[in-house]
């Protein structure tokens, strides 16, 4: 793994809300080698925001503005809905 992602897998595992934790670190596990160059830049600028965003936006408690509105932000509501294994 590139030095990029293990930055991104770091901040994705380590936010500081266990919940978010949860579900960015398992996304980032799961789907993070096979990420291209936009999808990391799309998750690197999603991991910027605040943990209270991110989940309102996952669980549809406020709308995902515009420029969060991505490829990711469907996997990531996609991978919430992803019954464990």
């Amino acid at each position: 793994m590139d030095d990029r992602r293990k930055r991104i897998l770091y901040r994705a595992k380590l936010r500081g809300m266990k919940e978010t934790d949860l579900i960015l670190g398992g996304f980032a596990e799961e789907f993070l080698a096979d990420m291209g160059p936009e999808e990391l830049d799309q998750f690197e600028t999603l991991l910027d925001e605040p943990d209270a965003n991110i989940m309102d936006w996952l669980f549809d408690r406020t709308a995902v503005p515009a420029e969060y509105d991505t490829p990711i932000m469907a996997r990531l509501k996609a991978y919430r809905l992803m019954p464990p294994v």
